[in-house]
């Protein structure tokens, strides 16, 4: 078993970053995500908004995993696998917490993930995520080598993320700016024709 675990701080407020969170998926750095199904979704008593997500995603096998003798029979090269995704927003504490785990190949291998987003404590306009993931690899010799290959494989995964929130937050903003822009060009055009008619 492996456990990493990693902080990054956002230059963004906790609420924008949320939002980025919840529309990450698609997005040109994390291409091997081909989809995103909404399970459920509610607000509880409390007021957190819980989401269940099931994320298709597609990986190219490594080498030494394809020669694995299950992937072999299989005839293997690529890899459709499915992760489960729970999340819990608390508005009222500014707290976003997500915990996955996949649900595909779980007899060769876990990976349990969870990410907590925050106002970072210094800056309300920023936001600190902390990530940690636990990697157990199971009935396969070499198994705390390939744990280490995950383990290099979801930090880099992680650093893709972060760069993918980054894009939505800018697509986001680029959007407000759009719908800004044509909110005032409707106004102004009403208001033109007026003072001609006049």
């Amino acid at each position: 078993m492996k456990i990493w675990t990693s902080e990054h701080i956002f230059n963004h407020p906790w609420d924008t970053v949320t939002k980025a969170a919840m529309q990450k998926y698609p997005n040109p750095m994390n291409p091997n995500v081909v989809g995103v199904d909404v399970l459920d979704r509610h607000i509880d008593v409390q007021g957190r908004l819980h989401s269940s997500r099931l994320l298709s995603t597609e990986w190219g096998l490594p080498s030494l995993v394809k020669s694995v003798s299950v992937f072999k029979l299989i005839g293997a090269t690529r890899s459709r696998t499915y992760v489960q995704e729970h999340s819990v927003v608390d508005p009222s504490q500014h707290t976003f917490e997500l915990k996955s785990t996949n649900i595909t190949f779980t007899n060769l291998v876990s990976v349990d993930e969870r990410l907590i987003y925050k106002p970072h404590p210094q800056d309300p306009e920023k936001t600190v995520l902390t990530q940690e993931a636990i990697i157990s690899v199971k009935g396969v010799s070499l198994s705390s080598y390939l744990e280490g290959v995950m383990e290099n494989t979801i930090s880099s995964n992680a650093c893709k993320g972060r760069e993918a929130m980054e894009w939505v937050i800018r697509r986001l903003n680029m959007e407000i700016e759009e719908l800004a822009a044509a909110a005032r060009s409707t106004i102004r055009t009403p208001m033109a024709a007026a003072v001609t008619d006049k």
